[in-house]
């Protein structure tokens, strides 16, 4: 789970939405898709909302936290739109995140992306996996099978971004120190706004050395 920091609505957006009509999704077209599309990728550093791979408007769709089906009254709610990866699903690919997700949601048991603390609530192994970083956390558990963020893909992707930073020898000589400055950087945006691949897995491995 990544956390977003969520920003303001494209002002063309807002203005859409009060031409004096109850507009709903599939009335929203371009420019003005578009423009909340990029918003999304924009305030989310270019990752997305959920596992926190690298992300653009040709590889991801907008997603609904809180599903249309169920809460049709957040369809064109700011606050409950993301930038989840897959942009359209094709038969034989894997499915995760926002597309596996679907209408599926369960309002006692989830975590959002905007929640501050939402990223400590996970751990990962050195293989990519992601595991609830307590044991009896049912959210985090839930979470991580509503979006499949276990599945191979994802596994495999998160391995290759931790096993280019952790290698043995550093793993074995980095001190609290080092850890805590390396976390900080993956935690950074570079001079065009963007997070690192799989910045914020890079960062909590670093956390769970610091702090086993």
């Amino acid at each position: 789970m990544k956390h977003t920091v969520k920003g303001g609505a494209p002002n063309e957006f807002e203005v859409w939405k009060q031409g004096g009509w109850t507009p709903g999704y599939t009335d929203l077209q371009n420019p003005e898709k578009a423009q909340v599309h990029a918003a999304l990728i924009k305030e989310q550093g270019g990752v997305c909302c959920y596992c926190g791979r690298s992300v653009s408007q040709a590889d991801s769709h907008i997603e609904h936290f809180r599903p249309q089906e169920s809460r049709p009254d957040l369809a064109l709610d700011y606050a409950n739109l993301h930038a989840s990866c897959i942009r359209e699903t094709k038969p034989g690919n894997p499915l995760h995140c926002g597309h596996f997700k679907g209408n599926h949601f369960d309002e006692n048991s989830h975590i959002s992306p905007l929640d501050s603390g939402c990223e400590e609530r996970f751990r990962f192994t050195l293989m990519g996996n992601v595991l609830p970083a307590k044991l009896d956390d049912a959210a985090a558990k839930y979470m991580i099978d509503l979006l499949s963020l276990d599945c191979h893909f994802l596994s495999n992707r998160r391995q290759e971004a931790l096993e280019d930073v952790f290698d043995p020898q550093f793993i074995e000589s980095a001190t609290p120190d080092e850890l805590e400055k390396l976390a900080e950087a993956f935690r950074q945006r570079d001079d065009y706004g963007h997070l690192s691949n799989f910045g914020h897995v890079v960062a909590r491995y670093a956390d769970q050395l610091r702090f086993p």
